[in-house]
């Protein structure tokens, strides 16, 4: 009875295909069963997600089923914050299966390292070949850059992750989820837990799996919205801004300013030919790797996921700078 209790919180919406896998893994846990609930927050799902839950909860009293009419993530995080009898928060998403020991391994690194969160990397994995693929390319730095939590087995002190163990009193310190945020928002906190003098924690100890987008189509609007998102989060956070993240958006606005600086400047030409040129052997540099390593079979499909992940989230940034571009001292 000194284990700490713990809440689990699903923010989900039409998550027919993979909710039976996340709950059954967060009933699986080694942690002590007494000492644990889970909180599965529904943003009004219109396919068969609530059935699979009910039937679950029917059979373990630890799920608990709640409403948000909000449908987003942050707005359910905070339902499930204000409901949890828990010490300790953790986000589970509702497309992610996590580890038998996650919870225990959470715990045990709270305490060791006195972070206010800690959480480890995630395996990107999918049942279709396409999907595959795109797992693939989210699992390399190329891809989508130094998200750790992503690429790498790191242990040590991070600036974000995915599926942190929260102890409960950050919230009570630096406040709830930023409802305002349709995408983001885990980075938004997580600066704000920095800003407060917080520590974030990875080690491969603590690890799960995610599903990725499985389609073309919705992981361009996943990462537009990244982008577009992301200029609302650096502006209420400007000092914590880093160089990287203005990578993919300036790369895209001088692809986009390079033809037409051409009409008055010719070298212009020049400097886009060259940028592509590098571009392009850099990405099939990166999808030859990776299909060396994982099989031959996705090398022509990867080039075409990089380019979507660096042109969407780069146009989504840009899109961002316009739209929030009189919010830059509105930061609440």
């Amino acid at each position: 009875m000194n284990l700490p209790f713990i809440t689990v919180i699903c923010p989900i919406r039409n998550e027919e295909r993979h909710i039976a896998g996340c709950l059954q893994s967060l009933l699986n846990q080694d942690y002590d069963r007494r000492r644990m609930e889970i909180l599965v927050v529904d943003g009004m799902s219109d396919d068969g997600t609530r059935a699979v839950v009910r039937m679950m909860r029917a059979q373990d009293p630890r799920i608990k089923l709640l409403e948000n009419p909000g449908r987003i993530v942050p707005t359910a995080m905070n339902i499930g914050i204000k409901q949890a009898r828990g010490e300790i928060i953790v986000r589970v998403d509702g497309h992610a299966e996590i580890a038998e020991n996650y919870l225990s391994a959470c715990v045990h690194h709270l305490t060791q390292t006195g972070a206010a969160c800690v959480g480890g990397p995630i395996a990107s994995v999918n049942e279709t070949f396409v999907g595959r693929a795109i797992a693939l390319a989210m699992s390399f730095p190329f891809g989508v850059g130094n998200s750790r939590f992503r690429t790498s087995d790191y242990t040590g002190y991070v600036d974000t992750l995915a599926f942190g163990a929260y102890r409960r009193e950050v919230f009570e310190r630096i406040g709830m989820f930023d409802e305002e945020l349709v995408r983001c928002q885990d980075d938004e906190l997580n600066y704000r837990l920095r800003k407060f003098g917080g520590e974030i924690f990875m080690t491969p100890d603590i690890h799960s799996s995610y599903f990725p987008r499985a389609s073309l189509r919705k992981l361009w609007r996943q990462y537009f919205q990244y982008g577009f998102w992301k200029v609302r989060v650096l502006q209420k956070h400007t000092r914590m801004m880093q160089p990287r993240q203005f990578v993919p958006g300036a790369f895209v606005c001088a692809l986009l300013l390079s033809p037409m600086s051409a009409f008055f400047l010719q070298p212009a030409w020049l400097a886009c030919t060259a940028l592509l040129g590098v571009y392009a052997a850099a990405n099939f540099s990166a999808a030859l790797v990776l299909a060396f390593r994982r099989g031959g079979h996705y090398f022509f499909l990867l080039p075409l996921i990089f380019v979507l992940l660096h042109f969407s989230y780069g146009l989504g940034f840009l899109w961002g700078l316009v739209k929030f571009a009189g919010r830059w001292r509105d930061v609440e």
